[in-house]
């Protein structure tokens, strides 16, 4: 084998639901050079590779783009034989009816080293969530897994035992089964299975889009076909459907069914994301900013090279430390070099990322705002003293000024930019269909403005007429109001967390029935 041959890992990316990755799945993902996912596998789990990575979409069903068997393979392969470590993301397990048998296979006679990283798999997992427990003393003690897809072969060559399936007597689980639901509850009914078997669909489980029909082998076919049931989802057989109405957890969370936009960076919006999933809700990731390196170091440089001769650091975002203290590294620099410094940031979040290497922070003022900032510093006593702010480009210049008008000398430094990133163009195709969002989220002024270019000024309010606003702050309220946009949700501390619970408690109100 060349010194240069990569490798493949076949990682199972769980059945929807993000938290239910591995963590062997995680750290290949955070691992790898290229990634190959399609459209089981949750998008969301793409935040977790690096900023380097090669991401390549395999397509999915009844879009423009969809790669055969033969083209996924090839590009693996081809990217393995070019030294690259290749994740091939695969929704559920890779080893349970996702082919992940026959790439391994691929990999083996082309002399490619593999691994395989089991998933949760839909079969168990969209059941759970469904209150449907696939084994209980009291009603199954065998649960068969079957593919559905199967029965579209010609019955004389169908390779499934279809009496012995109707007569198992425990639960039965039918994958990739909806397109021929009817023919094959026909068929397991002619079996044998009794037609008022205890049935359930369950689609698109465990994520907030989850839906669960419920029925029997007779009935479900006409359920599903009058809620227009179409793929991704399972079908279970079996007494154990009738505990799903005094089990189905999943569907009581607060945000359960609600759609709602998180316009954050892509690499903060995770934990925002988290925290709203966990309450129920099927969240869209739709960045609206990037942050990038600033137009050019000069300034940053100068100031990091006399950093003894500031009094103050002022910090406020995580973007901000990351990128101030990303570029004191990159000069040879360290933490050592502001002994002396005294450090203020915004909020708890950016001190958290400042405390996270190692250094106390002086300030964090009550109020999260650049004023209660100026506020603070000003009653500790920055008249004559030097002051270095590092933050965004055009940022809001009430700190500095206040700053300087209390006697200090400000040297006000860009440590990182924020551009509109190219995926944000699908924001007008999430107001345009059926399944409109039920909020929007914006965590700074600039998500706003940015996601306001994306749409035709005179058209942003009535697009948005029936959908509510969330805003974390104050001043990201007041951009949103200036233009043109009402704010539904403010919570009265100006973090994520807090943010979240604010949500909560707007839909438990049932203030969204409110909305004109």
């Amino acid at each position: 084998m060349s010194a240069a041959t990569g490798r493949v890992s076949l990682v199972g990316a769980g059945p929807g639901d993000p938290g239910l990755l591995t963590l062997r799945g995680l750290r290949c993902l955070q691992g790898c050079d290229v990634v190959v996912y399609d459209n089981l596998s949750n998008p969301a789990l793409l935040a977790h590779t690096r900023a380097d990575a090669e991401i390549v979409f395999a397509g999915k069903h009844g879009s423009g783009v969809r790669l055969s068997q033969e083209e996924i393979s090839g590009i693996v392969l081809d990217r393995a034989r070019a030294g690259k470590w290749v994740v091939r993301l695969k929704g559920g397990d890779p080893f349970i009816f996702g082919r992940g048998g026959e790439e391994a296979l691929e990999c083996v006679h082309a002399g490619i080293p593999f691994e395989v990283v089991p998933g949760v798999t839909s079969a168990i997992a969209a059941p759970a969530y469904g209150g449907i427990p696939l084994t209980h003393r009291d009603h199954a003690s065998t649960v068969t897994f079957v593919t559905g897809h199967e029965s579209e072969k010609a019955d004389a060559v169908s390779p499934l035992p279809w009496e012995a399936l109707a007569r198992q007597g425990g639960t039965l689980v039918l994958f990739m089964s909806v397109l021929q639901l009817a023919h094959n509850l026909e068929r397991l009914i002619a079996a044998g299975l009794a037609a008022d078997t205890p049935a359930a669909a369950i689609r698109w489980g465990t994520t907030g889009r989850q839906e669960v029909i419920l029925g029997s082998a007779s009935t479900l076919p006409a359920l599903a076909a009058a809620r227009r049931l179409r793929p991704p989802a399972v079908v279970v057989l079996g007494d154990v459907v009738r505990l799903a109405p005094e089990l189905c957890w999943f569907e009581r969370r607060p945000l359960f069914g609600r759609r709602i936009v998180v316009t954050r960076a892509r690499a903060q919006a995770g934990a925002f994301a988290a925290l709203l999933e966990e309450q129920g809700a099927e969240v869209i990731a739709l960045p609206t900013i990037a942050t990038v390196a600033p137009d050019g170091w000069e300034a940053v440089d100068a100031a990091l090279a006399r950093l003894g001769d500031f009094a103050w650091l002022v910090l406020t975002s995580e973007n901000g430390v990351a990128a101030f203290f990303d570029r004191l590294r990159a000069r040879g620099g360290d933490v050592r070099d502001l002994a002396g410094v005294a450090i203020a940031a915004i909020g708890p979040q950016t001190r958290a990322a400042i405390e996270a290497r190692g250094l106390r922070v002086a300030i964090t003022p009550a109020e999260y705002r650049a004023e209660a900032v100026a506020d603070a510093l000003i009653a500790a006593g920055v008249a004559g003293r030097r002051v270095l702010l590092a933050r965004a480009a055009a940022a809001r210049t009430v700190l500095p000024q206040r700053l300087a008008a209390a006697g200090a000398i400000v040297d006000e430094v860009p440590v990182y930019r924020t551009v509109v990133p190219p995926d944000a163009a699908a924001a007008p195709a999430l107001f345009a269909g059926d399944r409109r969002p039920d909020l929007v989220t914006f965590t700074s002024s600039s998500t706003v403005t940015n996601f306001a270019r994306l749409f035709p000024p005179a058209e942003l309010p009535r697009l948005l007429a029936n959908v509510a606003i969330g805003c974390i702050g104050p001043i990201t309220a007041a951009t949103a109001r200036d233009l043109g946009l009402r704010v539904d949700v403010q919570p009265s501390e100006y973090t994520v967390p807090a943010f979240a619970a604010a949500i909560v408690d707007y839909f438990a109100r049932g203030d969204a029935s409110a909305v004109p």
